[in-house]
């Protein structure tokens, strides 16, 4: 049986630690920091031997080379053309990659960085599909553009309204309350934001994740997945116009959301 589980990192990290019960195997998606990772394995009994990369930056790559000094897993899976080069294994876009009887198939999805890759699982994982989005979309939020364009960025999200809205959606950070505070700004009228942003405030109080998130859900609350909902077209050319943007269609409507919480 395979589970899934949150490692805590840093001050709002989460590396995902996948492990078959069975055979005590081990898969860890972006680990940052290696110290969590390895005290999570030994509490659990478990051995790794995969870990995957969605990007480069330090707080997804930082603990690789600890790990393989330490526990020498067998595959570490990153994307081609990536600022990282301690792979043993590259993938692109359209690739599909077996751990365990797990089949992950890749998605291109640039926007925070070039490189960026998603990892699906479109077979049940603990239950559900498991999309492994690293930092292109968290709860109620994206990624900020460190590289590419507001345009990739909205066509990268809109790779991931097409899967099944029960999909879980395993982002890398625990962002939730500030970006629901953005976009409760942005909405002020949305009442099904109000009840989310009280339930995860709930959550976080009790010192419960609020991630995974249910795919489904963000298509319904989260703002920088609808830029062809009326409310957020409105609250974005509003936003524009007060800042000298341009706010035609759905690459502007992004855009202007995103300025929008970039500067918030």
């Amino acid at each position: 049986m395979l589970s899934i589980s949150a490692i805590p990192a840093f001050n709002d990290n989460y590396i995902w630690c996948l492990f078959d019960s069975d055979s005590r195997k081990a898969l860890v998606v972006d680990p940052g920091d290696a110290r969590p990772v390895i005290a999570y394995l030994d509490e659990h009994g478990l051995t790794l031997d995969t870990i995957l990369v969605t990007h480069h930056h330090p707080d997804h790559v930082g603990g690789i080379a600890e790990l393989v000094r330490a526990l020498g897993p067998d595959r570490i899976v990153a994307p081609s053309d990536s600022p990282f080069k301690a792979a043993s294994e590259t993938v692109s876009s359209g690739d599909r990659l077996i751990w365990r009887n797990v089949t992950f198939e890749v998605m291109a999805v640039p926007g925070h960085t070039l490189d960026h890759v998603a990892y699906f699982c479109p077979s049940p994982v603990d239950g559900c599909p498991a999309l492994f989005c690293g930092d292109t979309l968290f709860v109620c939020g994206c990624g900020r553009l460190f590289e590419g364009t507001p345009a990739q960025m909205r066509a990268s999200l809109e790779q991931f309204l097409q899967l099944d809205d029960d999909t879980r959606v395993y982002c890398a950070h625990e962002y939730t309350l500030s970006n629901l505070k953005f976009a409760r700004n942005l909405l002020p009228a949305d009442q099904a934001l109000a009840d989310f942003e009280r339930e995860c405030e709930a959550l976080r109080q009790d010192g419960t994740p609020t991630v995974p998130a249910l795919l489904g859900r963000e298509k319904q609350l989260n703002p920088f997945l609808r830029w062809d909902d009326p409310a957020v077209i409105a609250a974005a050319t509003r936003y524009a116009q007060s800042h000298n943007l341009s706010c035609d269609g759905p690459d502007q409507v992004f855009a202007a959301v995103r300025h929008g919480k970039d500067h918030f």
